[in-house]
């Protein structure tokens, strides 16, 4: 009865033992993709990722949005990817231009007045991938806050600018780098 537990022992800690030296050697092996908390999936060949400064060629210029917008894409480069920034061209690189800079009404009141207003910014990126060109764009992205019309732009224009660029980074960060399908 001794011998035959003892020999379940060594049966059960030999198996453990091949199972996990298994495990070390399929997990060391085949292709990788690198994923991050973010959703991002990115070739391990990619090693550098470049922004470049994005103009502002909208109608209506608002003078810091080019660089706040180059920069809010090189943080969220920096914080989700593992990628290293460089100034030149990178295995990855983002190009582009704010095209439209705007406030509509939207909504009218009984006393044919704007109620709300749309305020809307547009960016045209393109997105170049040296490693796999099956994964390059050019492509307009396009958000938008609304805000009451009693307020004058100038007092809600900061926040809502703000609001829009997180958007619009991540609509962009995930076309370059979450592929779900």
């Amino acid at each position: 009865m001794v011998l035959d537990c003892k020999i379940r022992q060594f049966a059960a800690k030999y198996l453990l033992i091949t199972l996990s030296a298994a495990l070390f050697f399929f997990a060391g092996t085949g292709c990788k993709i690198t994923y991050s908390f973010s959703g991002a999936s990115i070739s391990p060949l990619i090693k550098t990722v470049s922004v470049q400064y994005f103009q502002n060629r909208a109608s209506l210029v608002q003078p810091a949005l080019s660089q706040y917008l180059t920069y809010a894409l090189i943080d969220k480069c920096k914080a989700q990817t593992h990628l290293s920034i460089v100034n030149g061209i990178g295995d990855v690189s983002f190009e582009g231009e704010i095209t439209d800079y705007n406030t509509r009404p939207l909504t009218v009141s009984a006393d044919a007045r704007a109620a709300t207003n749309r305020f809307t910014i547009t960016v045209k990126v393109k997105f170049t991938n040296s490693i796999d060109p099956t994964l390059n764009f050019e492509q307009s992205f396009s958000r938008y806050q609304d805000y009451d019309s009693s307020l004058d732009l100038s007092q809600v224009e900061k926040d809502l600018s703000d609001k829009i660029v997180v958007l619009l980074v991540e609509d962009i960060f995930n076309q370059a780098f979450v592929n779900w399908n």
